[in-house]
Protein backbone atom coordinates (compact mmCIF):
# COMPACT_ATOMS: atom_id res chain seq x y z
CA UNK A 1 0.00 0.00 0.00
CA UNK A 2 1.52 3.66 -0.95
CA UNK A 3 2.05 5.29 2.46
CA UNK A 4 3.55 8.48 1.33
CA UNK A 5 1.37 11.25 2.92
CA UNK A 6 -0.70 13.13 1.36
CA UNK A 7 -1.10 16.78 1.27
CA UNK A 8 -2.91 19.53 0.39
CA UNK A 9 -1.95 22.35 -1.57
CA UNK A 10 -0.16 25.38 0.43
CA UNK A 11 -1.40 28.35 -1.39
CA UNK A 12 -3.44 31.12 0.02
CA UNK A 13 -6.75 28.87 -0.11
CA UNK A 14 -6.85 25.65 1.68
CA UNK A 15 -7.42 22.31 -1.09
CA UNK A 16 -9.72 19.56 -0.20
CA UNK A 17 -6.93 16.73 -0.79
CA UNK A 18 -7.89 14.39 -3.03
CA UNK A 19 -9.53 11.01 -2.93
CA UNK A 20 -6.80 8.12 -2.85
CA UNK A 21 -10.21 5.92 -4.82
CA UNK A 22 -10.47 8.94 -7.15
CA UNK A 23 -14.43 8.96 -6.37
CA UNK A 24 -14.73 12.95 -6.65
CA UNK A 25 -14.11 14.63 -9.82
CA UNK A 26 -11.87 17.81 -9.66
CA UNK A 27 -15.73 19.69 -10.33
CA UNK A 28 -17.01 18.35 -7.52
CA UNK A 29 -13.95 18.96 -5.36
CA UNK A 30 -14.04 22.19 -6.25
CA UNK A 31 -18.05 22.02 -5.42
CA UNK A 32 -16.92 20.61 -1.65
CA UNK A 33 -14.63 23.18 -1.54
CA UNK A 34 -17.11 25.85 -2.36
CA UNK A 35 -19.55 24.96 0.49
CA UNK A 36 -16.57 25.94 3.12
CA UNK A 37 -15.99 29.44 3.99
CA UNK A 38 -12.60 31.21 2.52
CA UNK A 39 -11.63 32.19 6.29
CA UNK A 40 -12.56 28.39 7.60
CA UNK A 41 -10.31 27.22 4.53
CA UNK A 42 -7.50 29.28 5.11
CA UNK A 43 -7.10 28.65 8.65
CA UNK A 44 -7.69 24.64 8.21
CA UNK A 45 -4.79 24.96 5.33
CA UNK A 46 -2.15 26.45 7.49
CA UNK A 47 -3.16 23.33 10.16
CA UNK A 48 -2.70 20.84 7.56
CA UNK A 49 0.24 21.83 6.58
CA UNK A 50 1.77 22.44 9.68
CA UNK A 51 0.84 18.88 10.73
CA UNK A 52 2.15 17.23 7.06
CA UNK A 53 5.28 19.04 8.31
CA UNK A 54 5.34 17.71 11.35
CA UNK A 55 4.76 14.19 10.48
CA UNK A 56 7.39 14.34 7.68
CA UNK A 57 9.97 15.67 9.92
CA UNK A 58 8.89 12.46 12.55
CA UNK A 59 8.30 9.69 10.19
CA UNK A 60 4.58 9.87 10.57
CA UNK A 61 2.02 9.34 7.87
CA UNK A 62 -0.58 12.17 7.67
CA UNK A 63 -3.49 10.28 5.22
CA UNK A 64 -4.51 8.14 7.04
CA UNK A 65 -3.42 9.22 10.56
CA UNK A 66 -3.28 6.89 13.39
CA UNK A 67 -4.85 7.72 16.71
CA UNK A 68 -1.32 7.28 18.24
CA UNK A 69 -0.14 10.02 15.92
CA UNK A 70 -2.82 12.53 16.80
CA UNK A 71 -2.02 12.19 20.36
CA UNK A 72 1.69 12.83 19.67
CA UNK A 73 0.85 15.70 17.83
CA UNK A 74 -1.30 16.82 20.18
CA UNK A 75 1.52 16.75 22.91
CA UNK A 76 3.92 18.64 20.48
CA UNK A 77 1.36 21.48 20.23
CA UNK A 78 1.10 21.02 24.06
CA UNK A 79 5.02 21.66 24.71
CA UNK A 80 4.77 24.92 22.37
CA UNK A 81 2.11 25.93 24.78
CA UNK A 82 -0.21 26.61 21.89
CA UNK A 83 -3.80 27.30 22.78
CA UNK A 84 -6.21 25.32 22.97
CA UNK A 85 -8.91 26.79 20.34
CA UNK A 86 -5.38 26.09 18.30
CA UNK A 87 -5.23 22.69 19.46
CA UNK A 88 -8.62 22.36 18.79
CA UNK A 89 -8.97 23.53 15.34
CA UNK A 90 -6.09 21.41 14.61
CA UNK A 91 -7.87 18.61 14.85
CA UNK A 92 -11.06 19.60 13.14
CA UNK A 93 -8.73 20.47 9.99
CA UNK A 94 -7.34 16.86 10.09
CA UNK A 95 -10.46 15.41 10.66
CA UNK A 96 -11.78 17.70 7.33
CA UNK A 97 -9.05 16.18 5.48
CA UNK A 98 -9.85 12.70 6.39
CA UNK A 99 -13.20 12.84 5.16
CA UNK A 100 -12.25 15.05 2.02
CA UNK A 101 -9.80 11.89 1.02
CA UNK A 102 -12.82 9.41 1.81
CA UNK A 103 -11.23 8.13 4.86
CA UNK A 104 -12.22 7.53 8.42
CA UNK A 105 -11.56 9.84 10.94
CA UNK A 106 -8.62 8.55 13.13
CA UNK A 107 -9.19 7.91 16.90
CA UNK A 108 -9.16 11.34 18.22
CA UNK A 109 -9.36 10.05 22.52
CA UNK A 110 -6.21 10.10 23.17
CA UNK A 111 -5.63 13.81 21.73
CA UNK A 112 -8.42 15.22 23.33
CA UNK A 113 -6.78 13.98 27.00
CA UNK A 114 -4.05 15.48 26.29
CA UNK A 115 -6.03 18.47 24.88
CA UNK A 116 -8.25 18.35 28.53
CA UNK A 117 -5.44 18.20 30.35
CA UNK A 118 -3.25 21.21 28.91
CA UNK A 119 -6.67 23.44 28.79
CA UNK A 120 -6.55 22.71 33.28
CA UNK A 121 -3.39 23.58 33.04
CA UNK A 122 -3.70 26.89 31.96
CA UNK A 123 -6.66 27.61 33.69
CA UNK A 124 -5.20 27.28 37.16
CA UNK A 125 -2.10 29.15 35.71
CA UNK A 126 -2.24 32.53 37.25
CA UNK A 127 0.22 33.88 34.22
CA UNK A 128 -2.36 36.33 32.58
CA UNK A 129 -0.83 35.59 29.20
CA UNK A 130 -1.97 32.05 29.59
CA UNK A 131 -5.30 33.01 29.82
CA UNK A 132 -7.72 32.70 27.34
CA UNK A 133 -8.63 36.21 25.81
CA UNK A 134 -11.87 36.47 24.41
CA UNK A 135 -12.78 39.43 22.43
CA UNK A 136 -14.10 42.49 24.37
CA UNK A 137 -17.93 43.12 23.46
CA UNK A 138 -18.87 46.30 21.60
CA UNK A 139 -22.25 47.11 23.72
CA UNK A 140 -24.35 50.45 22.73
CA UNK A 141 -22.63 52.01 25.55
CA UNK A 142 -19.16 51.40 23.53
CA UNK A 143 -20.56 51.93 20.34
CA UNK A 144 -21.47 55.54 21.09
CA UNK A 145 -17.62 56.04 22.32
CA UNK A 146 -16.39 55.09 18.93
CA UNK A 147 -18.78 56.72 17.22
CA UNK A 148 -18.09 60.00 18.57
CA UNK A 149 -14.46 60.08 18.12
CA UNK A 150 -14.94 59.39 14.21
CA UNK A 151 -14.33 61.90 11.94
CA UNK A 152 -17.90 61.26 9.55
CA UNK A 153 -16.42 64.51 7.54
CA UNK A 154 -14.51 61.70 6.05
CA UNK A 155 -15.16 58.73 3.64
CA UNK A 156 -13.78 56.55 5.78
CA UNK A 157 -14.81 57.79 8.93
CA UNK A 158 -18.68 57.34 7.30
CA UNK A 159 -17.95 53.79 6.05
CA UNK A 160 -16.62 52.69 9.34
CA UNK A 161 -19.27 54.44 11.42
CA UNK A 162 -22.00 52.21 9.24
CA UNK A 163 -19.92 48.98 9.33
CA UNK A 164 -20.05 49.00 13.07
CA UNK A 165 -23.49 50.10 13.62
CA UNK A 166 -24.87 47.77 10.67
CA UNK A 167 -22.63 44.99 12.19
CA UNK A 168 -23.51 45.12 15.51
CA UNK A 169 -27.71 45.28 14.45
CA UNK A 170 -27.17 41.94 12.68
CA UNK A 171 -24.25 40.08 14.91
CA UNK A 172 -22.62 39.64 11.96
CA UNK A 173 -19.34 38.04 11.29
CA UNK A 174 -16.52 40.48 9.75
CA UNK A 175 -16.80 37.50 6.95
CA UNK A 176 -20.48 38.20 6.46
CA UNK A 177 -20.30 41.85 6.56
CA UNK A 178 -18.04 42.31 3.99
CA UNK A 179 -19.97 40.39 1.85
CA UNK A 180 -23.16 42.15 1.73
CA UNK A 181 -24.04 44.14 -1.11
CA UNK A 182 -26.58 47.12 -1.61
CA UNK A 183 -29.25 44.90 -3.51
CA UNK A 184 -29.03 42.63 -0.15
CA UNK A 185 -30.24 46.08 1.97
CA UNK A 186 -34.33 47.67 1.54
CA UNK A 187 -34.90 50.40 3.53
CA UNK A 188 -38.71 50.15 4.47
CA UNK A 189 -40.87 52.30 6.74
CA UNK A 190 -39.40 50.26 10.13
CA UNK A 191 -35.89 50.43 9.18
CA UNK A 192 -33.94 48.12 6.90
CA UNK A 193 -34.28 44.47 5.96
CA UNK A 194 -30.87 42.87 4.85
CA UNK A 195 -30.88 39.59 3.13
CA UNK A 196 -27.83 38.27 4.68
CA UNK A 197 -25.40 35.08 4.10
CA UNK A 198 -24.36 32.86 6.71
CA UNK A 199 -22.99 29.82 5.96
CA UNK A 200 -22.66 28.22 9.18
CA UNK A 201 -26.43 27.57 9.40
CA UNK A 202 -29.85 27.30 7.12
CA UNK A 203 -31.50 30.67 7.70
CA UNK A 204 -34.42 32.19 5.02
CA UNK A 205 -35.51 35.18 4.67
CA UNK A 206 -34.20 38.63 5.63
CA UNK A 207 -33.45 40.30 8.81
CA UNK A 208 -35.22 43.13 10.06
CA UNK A 209 -32.99 45.87 11.40
CA UNK A 210 -35.48 48.77 13.26
CA UNK A 211 -34.22 52.46 12.96
CA UNK A 212 -32.59 53.05 16.61
CA UNK A 213 -33.44 55.23 19.40
CA UNK A 214 -30.25 57.11 19.52
CA UNK A 215 -30.12 58.86 15.55
CA UNK A 216 -26.01 58.88 16.24
CA UNK A 217 -26.07 54.85 16.83
CA UNK A 218 -28.73 54.44 14.18
CA UNK A 219 -27.65 52.00 11.79
CA UNK A 220 -30.37 52.87 9.28
CA UNK A 221 -29.43 56.18 9.33
CA UNK A 222 -25.73 55.20 9.09
CA UNK A 223 -26.02 53.58 6.06
CA UNK A 224 -28.08 56.37 4.54
CA UNK A 225 -24.99 59.00 4.99
CA UNK A 226 -22.76 55.99 3.28
CA UNK A 227 -24.58 56.15 0.57
CA UNK A 228 -25.07 59.57 0.45
CA UNK A 229 -20.96 59.75 1.08
CA UNK A 230 -20.86 57.47 -1.87
CA UNK A 231 -23.14 60.07 -3.88
CA UNK A 232 -20.54 62.96 -2.85
CA UNK A 233 -17.89 61.47 -4.08
CA UNK A 234 -18.86 60.31 -7.35
CA UNK A 235 -19.67 56.86 -6.70
CA UNK A 236 -22.98 54.91 -7.57
CA UNK A 237 -24.17 52.40 -4.28
CA UNK A 238 -23.73 49.60 -6.36
CA UNK A 239 -22.03 46.36 -5.95
CA UNK A 240 -20.25 45.80 -2.73
CA UNK A 241 -21.82 47.58 0.32
CA UNK A 242 -18.64 48.26 2.13
CA UNK A 243 -15.30 48.72 0.05
CA UNK A 244 -11.92 49.55 0.75
CA UNK A 245 -10.79 53.59 1.31
CA UNK A 246 -7.04 53.81 0.80
CA UNK A 247 -4.92 56.51 2.74
CA UNK A 248 -5.29 58.97 0.41
CA UNK A 249 -9.30 58.94 0.65
CA UNK A 250 -9.49 57.30 -2.59
CA UNK A 251 -12.68 54.91 -2.77
CA UNK A 252 -12.24 51.40 -4.14
CA UNK A 253 -8.68 52.49 -6.33
CA UNK A 254 -7.93 50.08 -8.49
CA UNK A 255 -4.68 48.33 -6.47
CA UNK A 256 -1.89 46.70 -7.96
CA UNK A 257 1.49 45.20 -7.34
CA UNK A 258 3.93 43.71 -9.70
CA UNK A 259 2.17 45.55 -12.42
CA UNK A 260 -0.41 43.21 -11.44
CA UNK A 261 -4.10 44.23 -10.30
CA UNK A 262 -4.75 42.60 -6.58
CA UNK A 263 -7.37 42.56 -4.26
CA UNK A 264 -11.21 42.54 -5.06
CA UNK A 265 -12.05 44.06 -8.43
CA UNK A 266 -15.05 45.76 -7.46
CA UNK A 267 -13.64 47.28 -4.34
CA UNK A 268 -14.90 45.03 -1.51
CA UNK A 269 -13.19 45.14 1.73
CA UNK A 270 -11.62 42.37 3.63
CA UNK A 271 -12.48 40.62 6.51
CA UNK A 272 -9.24 42.28 7.97
CA UNK A 273 -10.24 45.62 6.96
CA UNK A 274 -13.75 44.98 9.07
CA UNK A 275 -11.67 44.46 11.79
CA UNK A 276 -9.36 46.85 11.56
CA UNK A 277 -12.15 49.40 11.47
CA UNK A 278 -13.12 48.51 14.95
CA UNK A 279 -9.33 48.37 16.48
CA UNK A 280 -9.14 52.12 14.92
CA UNK A 281 -12.18 52.84 16.87
CA UNK A 282 -11.31 51.44 19.72
CA UNK A 283 -7.95 53.33 19.79
CA UNK A 284 -9.19 56.80 19.03
CA UNK A 285 -11.62 56.14 21.80
CA UNK A 286 -8.78 55.08 24.61
CA UNK A 287 -10.90 52.22 24.87
CA UNK A 288 -7.33 50.19 25.88
CA UNK A 289 -8.03 50.16 29.82
CA UNK A 290 -7.71 46.22 31.49
CA UNK A 291 -10.61 44.71 31.88
CA UNK A 292 -12.84 43.60 35.22
CA UNK A 293 -12.27 40.07 34.80
CA UNK A 294 -8.80 40.08 33.29
CA UNK A 295 -7.02 43.03 35.26
CA UNK A 296 -3.27 42.29 33.62
CA UNK A 297 -4.58 42.04 30.37
CA UNK A 298 -6.17 44.69 27.84
CA UNK A 299 -8.99 44.23 26.18
CA UNK A 300 -8.74 42.72 22.54
CA UNK A 301 -10.93 44.46 19.94
CA UNK A 302 -11.73 42.51 16.78
CA UNK A 303 -14.09 41.61 13.96
CA UNK A 304 -15.90 39.71 16.73
CA UNK A 305 -16.51 42.61 18.99
CA UNK A 306 -19.82 43.85 17.47
CA UNK A 307 -20.97 40.27 17.35
CA UNK A 308 -20.32 39.41 20.96
CA UNK A 309 -21.76 42.79 21.91
CA UNK A 310 -24.92 42.02 20.38
CA UNK A 311 -24.99 38.94 22.49
CA UNK A 312 -23.93 40.94 25.54
CA UNK A 313 -26.78 43.56 24.79
CA UNK A 314 -29.32 41.26 24.06
CA UNK A 315 -28.68 39.42 27.72
CA UNK A 316 -28.97 42.68 29.38
CA UNK A 317 -32.30 43.68 27.93
CA UNK A 318 -33.57 40.33 28.81
CA UNK A 319 -33.90 39.07 25.32
CA UNK A 320 -34.59 35.22 24.98
CA UNK A 321 -31.75 33.18 24.01
CA UNK A 322 -33.02 31.02 20.96
CA UNK A 323 -34.60 34.42 19.31
CA UNK A 324 -30.92 36.56 19.94
CA UNK A 325 -29.69 32.85 18.14
CA UNK A 326 -32.03 32.71 15.16
CA UNK A 327 -31.14 36.46 15.07
CA UNK A 328 -27.26 36.44 15.24
CA UNK A 329 -27.08 33.23 13.24
CA UNK A 330 -26.01 30.92 15.82
CA UNK A 331 -26.46 27.28 15.90
CA UNK A 332 -28.88 25.99 18.22
CA UNK A 333 -27.31 25.27 21.58
CA UNK A 334 -24.99 27.59 20.81
CA UNK A 335 -21.89 26.75 23.48
CA UNK A 336 -20.19 30.34 22.67
CA UNK A 337 -23.98 32.35 23.00
CA UNK A 338 -24.53 30.44 25.67
CA UNK A 339 -20.87 31.38 27.34
CA UNK A 340 -21.77 35.53 26.30
CA UNK A 341 -25.13 35.06 28.25
CA UNK A 342 -23.56 33.56 30.89
CA UNK A 343 -20.83 36.52 31.25
CA UNK A 344 -23.38 39.37 30.60
CA UNK A 345 -25.59 38.09 33.63
CA UNK A 346 -23.28 37.89 36.10
CA UNK A 347 -24.37 40.84 38.48
CA UNK A 348 -28.36 40.66 37.01
CA UNK A 349 -31.11 38.27 38.89
CA UNK A 350 -30.28 35.64 37.34
CA UNK A 351 -26.91 35.22 39.35
CA UNK A 352 -28.31 32.60 42.27
CA UNK A 353 -26.65 34.53 45.26
CA UNK A 354 -29.18 37.55 45.01
CA UNK A 355 -32.75 37.10 47.37
CA UNK A 356 -31.19 34.10 49.28
CA UNK A 357 -30.94 36.45 51.84
CA UNK A 358 -26.68 35.90 52.79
Amino acid sequence: MDTTPATVQTDAVARIPASRTDGLSAEARAAVEAGIPAETRRGYAGDWRRFTAWCADNGRQALPATGDTLTEYMTHLKREDKSPATMDRALASIAVAHAAAGLAKPSTVGARRVLKGHEAERKKSKEPGRRQRRAAAATPPVLRKMVTVTDTTTAIGRRDVAALLLGFALAARRSELRLLDWTDVEEVEEGLTVQIWRPKVNHEGPLGVPYGSNPATCPVRALRAWRQCLTDHGHQAAGPLFVRIDRHGRIAHPMHRNGRQIGDPAGRITGEGIGDAITRAATRAHLTAPTELLPDLPPRWSGHSLRRGFATAAKQAGKDLIETARHGGWVDGSKSLAGYFEQAGMWDETNPLYGIGL
